[in-house]
């Protein structure tokens, strides 16, 4: 069952194609101050609802991640990356982790917390 989220003002709109499992906490800098829990899908499970000049990017570091946020109220809403499961990029698995916090009508406290110690790893 689909899942819609949001930003604060409303005009950035996404969904996802199922509730996630779990969620992330990743530690670096910039995932540090969003506060974001990331939820990992493929872009098949992922649609932007809202037009996208709604949404802005910011790229840092390798610039390999597009951060993307809304370009009126500048929640951090989802990221698109390439699959770094191995410790590598893996350009051919493109992901999309979007910021749990944003779902609408969904209970974050249910689902569990990992950690990803990204301060130490990029």
């Amino acid at each position: 069952m689909p899942i819609e989220a949001s930003c604060h003002c409303g005009e950035t709109v996404f969904e996802v194609t199922e509730a996630p499992t779990n969620v992330t906490r990743c530690t670096c800098s910039l995932c540090a101050k969003r506060g974001a829990l990331w939820a990992y899908y493929t872009p098949a499970q992922f649609r932007l609802l809202s037009p996208p000049d709604n949404v802005a990017t910011y790229l840092w570091g390798s610039r390999t991640v597009k951060h993307h946020y809304c370009a009126n109220c500048g929640c951090g809403t989802y990221s698109e990356s390439p699959d770094w499961s191995t410790g590598k990029p893996d350009f051919d698995n493109p992901k999309v982790a979007v910021n749990a916090r944003l779902f609408d009508d969904f209970d974050l406290e249910a689902v569990p917390v990992n950690v990803i110690d990204g301060r130490n790893l990029w």
